[in-house]
């Protein structure tokens, strides 16, 4: 069989995640919403237009490293099994896929979504021969322990820059769990935006045609259809800014008039204030240095760094270390 789906977050368990964080973000000040929530069909569209504007750098950048890293890459190590998280559509993983040269290999894509994964993996084994798909569906953040184990040498995705949606604990405990899918000889590669002009960063979240606004709104799209929100997304402004302090990218949309929204789903009532915000996204930004010390947190050792020749975007290459780190001590939402 080349072909194994195992499925721990169906649309029940999904929504109830949601109606749990939503409760739990709307209810703390400031209020948020986890940035999880953007991706619906509309989201992934949105997103999709995102990656290619001309102030949108990530994705483009990102390719161009793995079109120049994936050849050497699979050569040296010689994987004959690959792990992504947040694989989505595996556009990239076919990069490295396809430059390890033929031999057998098992992907085992991780996302929530198993109508894409299974679109995806349809393709994929269509042209690579030689490939097995074990997909788990779930949550990468709940889930990883459900990843089947290694069957022979493992290079373990977390591409663009998905690690930089997550606050310091939360990127730490993910980590330790990656860490623990690794042994001796194995390899995370994992994407990282870096610090750079503030106004490169921007840009990047606010963009001259309004799309990521479209996008940042669409999540209230989602709540109104998911739970039975009563959410007015055109009343609500798109904020993005650079926390300088904490190297990070926020997102908020920003109430133009005190309005009062129900949530039916949740019997919940949220007053919001005119000018008051919702936090929908932060993107943190990485130096070499930061990243290493991310990395060793987790009980995982920076091997490799690849960069652009602005350096805008790295591709960090982490081995495991002989000692995994201990278990952070609190778990932010």
């Amino acid at each position: 069989m080349r072909y194994r789906v195992e499925v721990h977050a169906d649309a029940h368990t999904r929504l109830k995640a949601m109606a749990e964080d939503v409760l739990r973000g709307l209810g703390a000040r400031p209020r948020w919403l986890p940035p999880k929530y953007f991706y619906d069909a509309a989201g992934s569209r949105l997103f999709e237009q995102i990656t290619r504007l001309p102030e949108y750098y990530l994705t483009r950048t990102e390719d161009a490293l793995l079109d120049r890293l994936a050849p050497g890459l699979m050569r040296d190590l010689a994987p004959r099994d690959v792990v992504e998280l947040g694989s989505g559509f595996s556009l990239k993983t076919r990069r490295l896929l396809d430059a390890r040269g033929g031999g057998p290999l098992r992907y085992t894509p991780v996302d929530v979504d198993q109508t894409t994964v299974a679109s995806s993996a349809e393709r994929l084994l269509a042209e690579d021969p030689a490939l097995q798909v074990h997909a788990v569906i779930g949550d990468f953040e709940r889930h990883l322990v459900h990843v089947p184990p290694p069957s022979g040498r493992r290079l373990v995705l977390f591409l663009g820059s998905t690690i930089g949606n997550l606050d310091a604990p939360a990127r730490q405990l993910l980590l330790m769990q990656v860490r623990g899918l690794l042994r001796r000889g194995d390899r995370l590669l994992i994407g990282v935006d870096l610090v750079k002009d503030v106004a490169v960063l921007q840009a990047a979240y606010d963009d001259a045609a309004g799309v990521t606004a479209a996008f940042n709104r669409n999540i209230l799209h989602v709540i109104n259809r998911s739970l039975g929100a009563d959410f007015e997304p055109a009343a609500f402004r798109h904020h993005a800014w650079y926390n300088a302090v904490e190297s990070r990218i926020e997102m908020h949309l920003v109430a133009e008039q005190a309005q009062t929204v129900r949530v039916r789903g949740l019997g919940l009532t949220v007053k919001l204030e005119r000018g008051e915000s919702i936090w929908t996204e932060s993107s943190y930004k990485f130096t070499r240095g930061s990243a290493r010390a991310m990395l060793a947190a987790a009980g995982l050792r920076l091997e490799g760094w690849h960069t652009d020749a602005d350096q805008r975007f790295a591709l960090a290459l982490a081995a495991p270390t002989s000692r995994a780190a201990a278990a952070p001590a609190t778990h932010a939402a």
